[in-house]
């Protein structure tokens, strides 16, 4: 494990966190389950590429996916 995988693995967590709780307090589906992605996606891709291109994916979801 090197140091570039915890720090894009926290910081997409710490943007899922933020994600759920908009999603859970305002009922929308979408940021609530890219949030859940966000915060558990880290702890299953070892590759830093991959993780970025997944994490600004889910980050991005929210604003094109309207439900």
């Amino acid at each position: 494990m090197n140091t570039a995988l915890l720090v894009w693995g926290f910081l997409f967590s710490a943007i899922g966190l933020g994600f759920f709780m908009y999603g859970k307090r305002q009922n929308a589906l979408v940021p609530l389950c890219c949030g859940l992605g966000l915060m558990i996606f880290p702890y299953f891709v070892s590759n830093v590429i991959w993780m970025v291109v997944i994490g600004l994916v889910l980050s991005a979801l929210p604003w094109f996916v309207r439900i």
